[in-house]
């Protein structure tokens, strides 16, 4: 089967880095450029929020505690327009905190103190699966190991075609439109359940449960549903 891009990553990807703590700045702007981003600076929300409208930033490394307004405040305005990837840098690791940034858009957090390492590891995987999607002439749309049709509410896993249900068809649309993204059950509840009446976190769970077992019954090896305790849920693909 033959695809072609459905976009193009561009040849040098330009990260945000919005922090006002400058230990923590120059470290980060080191290792973003030691290997090969481009990356700019800016201490405020305000600032960030400026720099973006202006286009050309692949992601946003975003801290939550800025002098003039907090990140979720930046990230809640930026999701008004932009679907940009997101990655908190949080001095507060509690679930509340991580599902209200994950609650309003963002993609990922990484707890301080962190090392720059894994940062730029969260940044590459979160460009990777951003960019390597591919659509055939039928419409198929390639997104890792899946293939997914959604005009024909269609889902394909290493190549073979997925019995699913309405429910499990739109939880894994959901994934399935931002790879990699923690979703959280609240997150997940609102996109597929909105019109089922009483339902409870533990419908999100029972389903993926279910898919779990039909992508496991095509390959025995993998698990690209990852259970973020507390949270919710992402995709690898």
């Amino acid at each position: 089967m033959l695809y072609a891009f459905a976009m193009t990553p561009t040849p040098t990807q330009h990260v945000l880095l919005v922090e006002d703590e400058a230990g923590i700045a120059d470290a980060v702007l080191y290792a973003l450029r030691s290997e090969g981003f481009d990356a700019s600076h800016c201490r405020l929300g305000g600032d960030a929020l400026a720099r973006l409208a202006e286009g050309s930033i692949d992601l946003v490394v975003l801290d939550v505690g800025l002098p003039d307004r907090s990140g979720f405040e930046v990230c809640r305005e930026l999701r008004r327009s932009s679907d940009v990837p997101v990655i908190f840098l949080t001095a507060r690791g509690g679930e509340i905190d991580r599902v209200v940034g994950l609650e309003l858009g963002a993609d990922d957090y990484v707890v301080k103190p962190f090392s720059p390492r894994e940062l730029i590891a969260r940044i590459r995987a979160r460009l990777r699966r951003r960019s390597v999607q591919y659509v055939d002439a039928e419409g198929w749309k390639r997104i890792g190991a899946f293939e997914h049709d959604s005009a024909g509410h269609r889902i394909r896993y290493h190549g073979q075609a997925l019995a699913l249900t309405r429910y499990e068809y739109g939880l894994l649309s959901v994934l399935l439109a931002r790879p990699g993204a923690i979703h959280t059950r609240a997150q997940l509840m609102d996109a597929v359940w909105s019109d089922a009446g009483d339902s409870a976190d533990r419908t999100v769970d029972a389903h993926v449960k279910t898919l779990r077992a039909k992508l496991r019954a095509i390959d025995p090896g993998a698990d690209p549903l990852r259970t973020h305790r507390g949270v919710g849920y992402s995709l690898d693909t």
